[in-house]
């Protein structure tokens, strides 16, 4: 029997082909995925691929700081983006998957890298969901809120606060307008991918009764929902067993 080896939406990707080659065969994707490499997969980028009967789909971790353009010390826990975006790319392309559960634990992290993974999360034809565990805040708010259904566990929360930097900053009018900015894309992506306005969304950024150190707020389980940010407060059985009726039943249980 010989193995060839495709890769065209990544390396799990493998095509077996018997003796007289008149047919080809593919093995079940979540062993393909999954097999020897299993323990390595999930170290180095915290996905597996599950199944329930004929439906398969894809688990993502979005865990740690959200790590951009700038490699951060090895002792933080960091989701970077150059592993996320392809895998994104090729679930989305991959016909053998049937849609996303993306699993939050995050404290934030670099802005740009965050709006782009969930952007791109947010314009996948797959159904997705997403579930907040312990911490979705900051970029996580984004990235939380870009799947299609939005869960969040009773002892999570979720931190609303402006955007920061840290390092040099020059203190001219056109670096606070340059903030402005970035908040506002924030806010709008936000708002049109929840039910919270962008009114308010701005109201608890602004918020300067609540952080000792910082503005802003924080939202834990039902607070986040009762605000728009999530559709409801589950556990993950919940979360799955809601990903795979959208897949049954196409988006319309979309928001």
């Amino acid at each position: 029997m010989e193995v060839h080896f495709s890769m065209k939406t990544n390396d799990y990707n493998a095509i077996f082909v018997n003796e007289n080659e008149e047919e080809q065969t593919e093995p079940d994707l979540t062993e393909q995925f999954n097999g020897d490499n299993y323990h390595e997969r999930i170290g180095n980028l915290g996905s597996v691929i599950t199944r329930r009967g004929d439906k398969v789909i894809y688990c993502l971790t979005i865990i740690g700081q959200i790590e951009g353009h700038y490699v951060l010390p090895s002792s933080n826990k960091t989701t970077k983006y150059e592993h996320v975006i392809p895998q994104l790319v090729a679930i989305d392309e991959d016909e053998r998957i049937d849609g996303l559960l993306v699993l939050l634990n995050t404290a934030g992290g670099d802005v740009e890298a965050g709006l782009a993974i969930a952007e791109l999360i947010s314009g996948m034809k797959k159904p997705s969901v997403s579930i907040v565990l312990g911490g979705g805040h900051s970029i996580g708010i984004p990235l939380a809120v870009s799947t299609d259904k939005t869960f969040i566990a009773q002892s999570a929360s979720m931190t609303v606060h402006p955007v920061r930097t840290t390092g040099l900053t020059v203190g001219a009018p056109q670096t606070f307008e340059y903030f402005r900015r970035m908040q506002d894309r924030i806010t709008t992506f936000v708002a049109d991918n929840s039910n919270i306005t962008k009114e308010r969304y701005t109201q608890l950024v602004l918020n300067t009764g609540e952080l000792v150190t910082d503005i802003g707020t924080i939202l834990e389980g039902q607070e986040a929902v009762d605000e728009g940010l999530c559709d409801k407060v589950t556990t993950l059985s919940e979360a799955t067993d809601c990903l795979f009726d959208m897949i049954s039943n196409g988006k319309d249980n979309s928001k």
